[in-house]
């Protein structure tokens, strides 16, 4: 049995990392250490706790069931710790050199990522935004494993110990090649049903926001494609005589491409707006309120789009 009392809080750091990267070159990377002193470090820690932790595999280490029955309560430990000491400590955007790991969906990312990081380059500039993909689908699971301090997406209303800030009103714009049949002429549901659909989902879902509208109107549509990046989109719609019904904002900012337009849609989709969500332990985070209130106010210049219903 291990001796609280006597087992360095370093060790803890090191097991975290390691069960995090599942790698221990890795983990060192991640720690700004050595990996022999990694290596020593879970030596000590396997001999205080008696047990392997982790076993080697191609490609990395396997953690042992000992290891991952400590791997959430350590993870809780050192995050509150941090948070704590975070809470108390001075910040400083103009000096800071902390990492702020956020989720945002594709969508926040291209809105409001390039404001928000001209932002950070005046006022942090030492300060690093590290950003992955979130969904409804992984996004509470992101916030809870500590892979990310908030998350911006189209979310559904997160537990109680989770705030959530509703940002950007939404419209919403068809986008299609130039020379299109719906690119002139009145755009009917009738028309615009006939035509196949192409669908951005990043988790491969096949019904988007526009589905229910359409079915409620008797005419559901039918998918061409399901796309999970939009890169690809400009080229598919100026190929095929797919249209794509998507936010407003980006449908104008793609139609700036030669060969694409857009078009009202024609039916009423329910209002959508992203959320910022985050576990109220940030609340009194010096430096991560500084981080909220920047978005905050990138997303207030962001505004709605000019003559889309929002």
């Amino acid at each position: 049995m291990a001796d609280l009392q006597n087992l360095d809080l370093n060790l803890l750091r090191v097991f975290d990392a390691v069960v995090r990267e599942r790698h221990v070159t890795r983990a060192a990377e991640t720690l700004n250490l050595s990996q022999p002193a990694v290596s020593n470090a879970l030596s000590r820690l396997r001999q205080a706790l008696n047990d392997e932790l982790f076993l080697r595999r191609p490609g990395g280490v396997e953690p042992t069931a000992l290891a991952l029955s400590l791997a959430g309560p350590v993870a809780e430990v050192l995050d509150r710790l941090r948070q704590t000491l975070a809470t108390h400590a001075p910040f400083d955007p103009a000096t800071t050199d902390r990492v702020f790991p956020v989720a945002f969906s594709e969508y926040a990312e291209s809105v409001l990522a390039p404001p928000l990081l001209e932002v950070m380059a005046k006022e942090a500039p030492r300060a690093l935004l590290a950003i992955r993909h979130a969904d409804r689908t992984n996004a509470q699971a992101l916030l809870e494993a500590g892979a990310a301090e908030l998350a911006v997406a189209v979310l559904p209303e997160p537990p109680a110990l989770y705030t959530r800030v509703r940002l950007l009103p939404e419209g919403f714009l068809t986008l299609m090649r130039a020379g299109h049949p719906l690119a002139e002429g009145p755009m009917t549901v009738e028309r615009f049903t006939d035509y196949p659909h192409l669908l951005h989902s990043p988790n491969g879902s096949r019904d988007g926001a526009l589905d229910g509208p359409l079915r409620e109107a008797g005419h559901p549509r039918r998918l061409g494609a399901v796309v999970a990046h939009l890169g690809a989109v400009p080229e598919i719609l100026a190929r095929t005589d797919m249209v794509m019904t998507l936010s407003a904002r980006l449908a104008m900012r793609m139609a700036e491409a030669p060969g694409l337009v857009v078009r009202p849609v024609p039916v009423e989709i329910r209002h959508t707006r992203l959320s910022l969500v985050f576990h109220r332990r940030f609340e009194a985070d010096a430096g991560h309120a500084w981080l909220r209130r920047t978005l905050l106010a990138v997303a207030r210049e962001v505004g709605p789009v000019p003559g889309v219903g929002a």
